[in-house]
Formats: C-alpha cells, sequence, structure tokens
C-alpha cells in the first residue's frame, strides 16, 4: 500500500544530475573539444618540464607558463560548465568569460609555440612540446569555430524583431490594463 502512495512522487529526476552534458552552456561537441584542449595543453606542459637545459630560457619559461596556465584554468573551467557548480561561483556572464578566455588562451599559445619553436636547442623533447602547443592551439581555435557557430559572438546585442525602436531601448507600455472605459 505505502508503495502505490509514493511511487509516483519518488521518480528521479533526470535534471538534477550535477553533470550536465548537454546543457545550455556546454554542448557535447564543445564539451569533448575542451577535454582535448585539456589533453594537449597537460601533454605539452609535461614534455616541456622534461626538458634538461636550455641556452636561452626566455622561451622555454614562457612556453611552460602558458600551457601550464592554460591546462589549469581550461580544467577549471570544464569542471564549472559541465557541472553545476558554474551556479555557485556567482558570474552571470560565462558565455563571455568562456570566449575571451579560449581567445586569449589560443593566441597565447600561438605566440608561445612559435616563439618556443625559433628558440630552442633542436631536442626531440623540444620538438615534441612545440608540436604538442600548436595541436592545442588548434584545439582552442577549433572551440571558437564551434562557440561562434552555436552561439555566435557573445557581446553582440541579438536583434530584435519587433517591440523596441530603431534606437534599441524597448517601449514600456504605459496605458493601464484594466482601465475603467
Amino acid at each position: 500500500m505505502a508503495s502505490e502512495v509514493y511511487s509516483v512522487t519518488t521518480a528521479p529526476n533526470p535534471k538534477s544530475s550535477w553533470f550536465q552534458v548537454p546543457s545550455e552552456r556546454l554542448d557535447k561537441r564543445r564539451f569533448v573539444v575542451k577535454v582535448i584542449e585539456v589533453i594537449f595543453s597537460f601533454v605539452a606542459f609535461i614534455l616541456e618540464e622534461v626538458v634538461s637545459s636550455c641556452n636561452s630560457c626566455f622561451a622555454l619559461y614562457f612556453f611552460e607558463f602558458v600551457s601550464c596556465t592554460a591546462f589549469l584554468f581550461t580544467l577549471l573551467l570544464l569542471v564549472l560548465l559541465s557541472t553545476t557548480l558554474h551556479a555557485r561561483v556567482g558570474v552571470a556572464c560565462w558565455a563571455s568569460l568562456d570566449f575571451w578566455y579560449t581567445s586569449l588562451i589560443a593566441f597565447l599559445f600561438l605566440v608561445s609555440s612559435i616563439i618556443f619553436a625559433a628558440d630552442n636547442n633542436g631536442t626531440n623533447l623540444e620538438k615534441s612540446a612545440v608540436v604538442f602547443g600548436f595541436m592545442a592551439m588548434s584545439a582552442f581555435f577549433v572551440d571558437l569555430f564551434f562557440f561562434y557557430r552555436t552561439s555566435g559572438f557573445p557581446f553582440q546585442k541579438p536583434q530584435s524583431g519587433g517591440g523596441s525602436p530603431a534606437g534599441g531601448e524597448p517601449q514600456v507600455e504605459t496605458e493601464k490594463l484594466n482601465a475603467a472605459e
């Protein structure tokens, strides 16, 4: 008898899961690309860390900074966007944050990989780190491409089909609904 009373109200809610992919912030395709970004950044960082000596260390240290930053912050962003933790952080503009972060890291990976490719000792470890740096940079640019295809640029104001004049401000209704006739 008790199972008849409680069976309807105790049905599991699939939306109450802590892991949410796909969601309005991250679809499956971009989730996979972000995982690839994390992996490539991590491998580039590890390969760079194994390098034992350098003649001019600026390129090595800059590449180290970019790959480590990309790995840690992309992993953090991936966890936040694919779980319910993003609601507890208090950031309202996740799309802008994701777009600008991904753009910045893609650019920094491009610059650091070029500098490290031009100024290294030519060991196989350094060449491998550069290759993974370029692969990570490519993954970040692919992420930007998918972001643009699904969401557009986050800083563009949406075009409204009606209800607002050409100035962009919405019209305010001044007439009362239940006005006496």
